[in-house]
């Protein structure tokens, strides 16, 4: 790593932006930058945008970014494709629909490689959405390869999952209350243009909102004809988000915080897991998760 590259980012430099990114997806960044980015408060907005392939995500997080530059946001996109089994880099799929500007300072865009069996996303995310915070973008929208109902890494990387559907994708829909569905916070019937929208719409909101369970927001979008974005992301804006650490080590933090609390509190933690795992499923926001375990530590 050039001596003067960590300078020259923190300096806004996109360049070394750019250059600090290959590093990271490489595992290559020397150990005073992993520390530096782990110990990141990480300040930009990440909403993960994931479903089957041929969904329409990348057309979806074009419209997406055309849409936040015009509020005056500045927007980053780390977008996972699947790995090519010949070159071992990106299919880049949809990307050439994203708009390119390299004049553009508030846009950058990054395809990154997924291989198999990594639930739909590249390596070192955590650390790669931490530079991009630091960095200053407002917005980062995280795109995954197209994932199926058991890929639900992304929800330990991301304030806010929007899971695509689509209607008439000639698949034989049987969802059921577990797995993407389950971690989305909000879901979104693409292409609505198409026939058979509404059904599916219907659909998802009966498996979805039961009584008992958290309320998940379930959208009708269409990229092509530009309806239904300000909706969504008005229903992103809505959401409480979630505080995230900038690497992959969710469930370890919170078993070192489960630690802890045994240490101190003997067998009464017994007590705590149940809101813990409320809390990872959403249906809980930071601060209720936080009174619940408070009151009952408390009543110990």
């Amino acid at each position: 790593m050039p001596d003067d590259l960590w300078q020259r980012f923190q300096q806004r430099d996109r360049l070394a932006l750019s250059r600090l990114l290959t590093l990271i997806s490489h595992g290559e960044e020397p150990d005073e930058v992993r520390a530096a980015l782990a110990a990141h408060d990480r300040r930009a907005k990440v909403v993960a945008v994931t479903g089957n392939a041929g969904v329409g995500k990348s057309t979806l997080i074009s419209r997406l970014i055309e849409l936040l530059r015009g509020k005056g946001q500045s927007v980053a996109v780390l977008a996972c494709d699947p790995q090519s089994p010949l070159t071992g880099g990106a299919l880049l799929g949809d990307r050439v629909r994203m708009p390119s500007r390299p004049d553009d300072a508030g846009l950058f865009i990054r395809s990154l490689t997924a291989s198999s069996g990594s639930e739909a996303l590249a390596g070192n995310l955590g650390l790669l959405l931490a530079a991009l915070s630091l960095f200053g973008f407002d917005v980062i929208l995280l795109e995954t390869a197209g994932a199926g109902q058991s890929d639900t890494a992304v929800r330990a990387l991301a304030n806010v999952v929007v899971l695509l559907v689509q209607p008439e994708s000639g698949d034989d829909l049987q969802w059921q209350k577990a797995g993407l569905l389950e971690v989305a916070d909000i879901v979104v019937v693409h292409k609505s243009d198409l026939p058979g929208a509404e059904g599916l719409e219907a659909q998802i909101r009966a498996l979805l909102n039961l009584p008992g369970c958290r309320a998940v927001p379930v959208l009708r979008v269409s990229s092509g004809k530009s309806t239904g974005l300000d909706e969504l992301w008005k229903a992103i804006e809505a959401l409480p988000l979630t505080a995230l650490g900038p690497d992959q080590n969710g469930p370890d933090l919170l078993r070192l915080a489960q630690g802890k609390l045994a240490e101190r509190y003997g067998r009464a933690t017994a007590s705590v897991a149940p809101v813990i795992e409320r809390w990872r499923r959403r249906e809980l926001s930071d601060d209720q998760a936080a009174d619940e375990i408070l009151s009952v530590l408390a009543d110990r």
